[in-house]
């Protein structure tokens, strides 16, 4: 009797330590392979699955996975993957990575890779074509700490353009992101600053990617602990609509979201001390 009760705890001990708490967050996969630092997640047009990349100082790669989170695909991009941080898509299926990631803010070669949508269906290496642009009010490289506000890690397509969210990187100001937008053409473009937004002053506040909803009433800020949702706003300017927190209840690094539909997301975040890199799905209620 008393063998029996001793190996019923034990079983109920084993079983409570390995029961992840995800919060809010509902786990749909954890992710094998190289996506050890996931840094950007898009639903794919052509399969059951997803596109999915890397950070910086990984190889210039986009993985193709399927529903369950498996890669199914690699695909080479000639391109160097100097700190790729989010990836979007268009409307006919043409893919964008943002190599942009610029933490010193020192950077004059933010560019982004244009993906055409028949490459990606059947080649298993991609030239792609660049869309590089600059910041019309970064004067100095890098400028003063106060200044530092031209990281950028989330981005989205809408409507012909491409929308970038800084991450700040000045102290007591994390929170802050402002919005531009540049043409999604290849070219070099200078980006039109559209407006700015502050949520906190703490480093978890950092925006690490961004979406807008397929019928374009919902756009979302990703960190590490909350999503931010902004619906009700005017033409492009997103930050002049409602703002609603949502808190996950889960703290990991996210770095990446796309929409599922107009009311439900995907994100992802990278392995860190031994957690992370999955993929999560998310109501927004």
């Amino acid at each position: 009797m008393i063998k029996t009760l001793l190996k019923r705890l034990f079983i109920i001990i084993l079983f409570t330590n390995c029961t992840a708490n995800y919060g809010q967050l509902t786990l749909v996969a954890h992710l094998q392979g190289d996506l050890e630092e996931v840094s950007g997640v898009e639903v794919s047009n052509t399969t059951e699955g997803f596109y999915m990349i890397n950070d910086g100082g990984d190889k210039s790669r986009l993985y193709v996975l399927d529903d369950s989170g498996k890669i199914s695909k690699t695909i080479e991009i000639e391109g160097k993957n100097e700190d790729w941080e989010d990836l979007t898509k268009d409307t006919i299926g043409n893919v964008y990575i943002g190599d942009f990631g610029n933490n010193r803010n020192r950077r004059k070669d933010l560019k982004i890779y244009f993906l055409a949508a028949e490459d990606l269906e059947g080649q298993k290496n991609i030239t792609p074509q660049k869309i590089e642009f600059s910041f019309p009010n970064q004067k100095k490289f890098p400028p003063k700490k106060k200044n530092r506000h031209f990281d950028v890690e989330s981005f989205f397509y809408y409507q012909g353009y491409l929308y970038l969210f800084t991450k700040s990187r000045v102290k007591k100001d994390y929170g802050r992101t402002n919005l531009y937008k540049i043409p999604a053409q290849p070219g070099t473009h200078e980006a039109k600053f559209i407006s700015t937004y502050t949520s906190c002053d703490k480093n978890e506040c950092w925006i690490t990617s961004a979406a807008i909803s397929p019928d374009g009433s919902k756009v979302v800020l990703l960190s590490h602990t909350t999503i931010l949702q902004f619906t009700d706003f005017t033409g492009d300017d997103f930050f002049s609509g409602k703002a609603t927190q949502f808190d996950l209840n889960h703290e990991s690094q996210k770095e990446g979201i796309c929409f599922k539909n107009d009311s439900t997301v995907y994100i992802t975040d990278e392995e860190s001390h031994g957690e992370g890199r999955n993929l999560y799905v998310f109501t927004l209620d």
